[in-house]
């Protein structure tokens, strides 16, 4: 007579693991940050709120792990930037789509309570800057580095510096809701950032 396979716990941890970071991102876009709750998370991903605390401190740490999950670098897979050889056409076509995602709405409510999160925890700031901002803007000035090395940036330019003056007014309209995101914008931002920046 056959042996009765043993469940697999590690196999079910994951699946809840998964359902529960999923049911986040659901809940935060269909009623928004301030009606979530780690009790209505728990209930619609069927576990126990036990469950998430063990895994998750706090709600903030949650929404940052659940936005993490569909980062491909979460994925251990490496984050690059395109390089047809032309960096303004480079830069709109990665800031284009960086404004469409600030557009859209299951987007941006999961980031936007991210953010929020994030100013009030000292400790989550930096696991973002470590596990996201950091390997995003390492990608970023990797780019520019190729684009300084053949002659259509300033070979002394600071990167940093670039990166600061390409997004932080794409993110200052988008933190106080003072404008539209469009991809005339967004090409606008590339424009200015060239021109302070060429050789």
């Amino acid at each position: 007579m056959p042996s009765a396979r043993k469940p697999d716990s590690s196999r079910r941890s994951e699946r809840s693991r998964q359902a529960i970071l999923a049911t986040t991102r659901a809940l935060i876009s269909e009623v928004g940050y301030g009606k979530v709750s780690i009790e209505a998370i728990a209930a619609r991903a069927g576990v126990g709120k036990q469950t998430i605390y063990r895994w998750w401190p706090s709600k903030g740490g949650l929404i940052f792990d659940s936005i993490l999950a569909l980062s491909e670098d979460a994925e251990g897979q490496s984050v690059t930037l395109p390089d047809s050889g032309d960096i303004e056409a480079d830069l709109k076509l990665v800031m284009r789509a960086t404004v469409a995602e600030f557009a859209d709405p299951d987007f941006e409510k999961p980031i936007r309570a991210l953010t929020t999160e994030i100013i009030n925890d000292p400790g989550l700031a930096g696991e973002y800057h470590e596990k996201l901002a950091r390997p995003m803007d390492d990608a970023k000035k990797a780019r520019l580095r190729t684009a300084q090395q053949a002659g259509q940036l300033a070979a002394d330019a600071d990167l940093d510096l670039v990166l600061e003056v390409l997004y932080a007014p794409l993110f200052q309209r988008w933190l106080h809701r003072s404008g539209p995101l469009t991809t005339e914008y967004a090409d606008s931002l590339v424009d200015i950032t060239l021109r302070a920046f060429r050789p």
